[in-house]
């Protein structure tokens, strides 16, 4: 558990009562269905953004900077 190792046990026991005395009971599962959401949009924004094919690509590669180094 990430919060266990970082705040120990007791800690997360105190977060845990700190955001149910100010949040409430209920809106904490709200809280959290909001959040896993957000999390799914954002990472199917990710996969939308990167090409399937990276061979598909309107730009051509970039040259190799031995190509582009000209002796003097």
């Amino acid at each position: 558990m990430l919060l266990g190792d970082i705040f120990g046990v007791d800690g997360v026991i105190v977060v845990v009562i700190l955001l149910v005395l100010v949040f409430g009971g209920s809106a904490i599962p709200k809280l959290a269905r909001n959040l896993g959401s957000a999390k799914n949009e954002f990472e199917k924004g990710l996969k939308e953004s990167k090409p399937a094919d990276p061979t598909s690509a309107d730009t051509p590669p970039a040259p190799r900077p031995s190509d582009t180094d000209t002796p003097d």
